[in-house]
């Protein structure tokens, strides 16, 4: 099995906007670079998939830090999609959460089996969308 040409990382020093182009592909309203950059300096654990100084993929999880954590996005570059890099960035985050009691997500059904092959368990959700924030800039 040949190595992945790129590293996991959980450091966010010297992260640039410049290096987070590319994601939230068919998104509607998607965050700029710098509220995504933002976005990731608020999560409670962050792992970075980094090939030659740019981001390819990224797992981000908020939490209390005590009982549970909630991993609202996990995403890799589209020419990435498909070659392992989702796979390594949740095992990654698997280990940096394992002290809680509860780690969750919701998905859309189209991926549901991905996410049991994770090890992950079908659960139930409520949410609320309000796409005109979808964006993260600021209220004004």
């Amino acid at each position: 099995m040949t190595r992945p040409s790129y590293a996991l990382t959980t450091s966010l020093d010297g992260l640039t906007p410049e290096q987070l182009r590319g994601f939230f592909v068919d998104w509607p309203n998607p965050p700029t670079p710098d509220t995504f950059l933002r976005l990731l300096r608020g999560s409670y654990r962050v792992v970075l998939a980094v090939q030659d100084g740019q981001v390819i993929g990224f797992v981000q999880a908020i939490s209390d830090g005590v009982l549970t954590a909630y991993i609202p996005l996990l995403e890799d570059l589209p020419a990435w999609q498909g070659r392992g890099v989702g796979r390594a960035l949740m095992t990654r985050m698997g280990d940096e959460l394992r002290h809680l009691y509860a780690v969750d997500l919701c998905c859309d059904d189209h991926l549901v089996r991905y996410y049991e092959g994770l090890g992950m368990r079908r659960g139930n959700l409520m949410c609320t969308r309000n796409y005109e924030r979808q964006n993260g800039s600021p209220t004004g």
